[in-house]
């Protein structure tokens, strides 16, 4: 994970810095472990088959258990972009949600610029909503945020 979380064009777009240390990146697995084992965190690593190389993570970030939503990220080490592999992991949760939590809606958010991200969220059949206006203060700066979902209904429908 630190090979790829303490690059600067990874984290572009995100809302947290570079990881400035291997201990730290350590500290945050350990976090998220606690979470995996109480089991109100699913987010999963992206392995590359061929090396069993961890390259990236995809999951969801947020839940409102009281609407049956959630909503997905996934980050990828820049070696690894443009393979489609956002996309591969973003499915498989975007089905996991659907199928195994029974959530009624799944969203995503960009920050306007980060159009790769934008297209995975098209290929997997969310639809754009909106952009909501300086509505985060990412980084020290206000920054507009989009949003795109996916209702369950569409993705009977369509089963991307």
């Amino acid at each position: 994970m630190f090979d790829y979380a303490k690059r600067s064009e990874v984290t572009k777009y995100l809302t947290w810095y570079p990881h400035k240390s291997e201990d730290y990146t350590r500290q945050y697995l350990e976090y998220i472990s606690r979470h995996y084992v109480i089991g109100d965190f699913y987010d999963w690593a992206v392995i590359d088959k061929r090396t069993q190389k961890m390259i990236g993570t995809c999951g969801f970030t947020r839940f409102n258990f009281q609407s049956d939503s959630a909503e997905i990220g996934y980050v990828l080490n820049p070696d690894f972009w443009g393979r489609e592999l956002a996309c591969e992991a973003a499915r498989e949760v975007v089905r996991f949600g659907f199928e195994r939590l029974s959530l009624n809606r799944i969203e995503a958010k960009f920050l306007p610029g980060n159009e790769a991200s934008r297209r995975v969220m098209e290929k997997l059949g969310m639809t754009y909503e909106g952009t909501s206006r300086e509505s985060m203060l990412i980084k020290g700066r206000y920054r507009d945020v989009s949003t795109y979902a996916i209702l369950k209904s569409e993705y009977e429908r369509n089963k991307i």
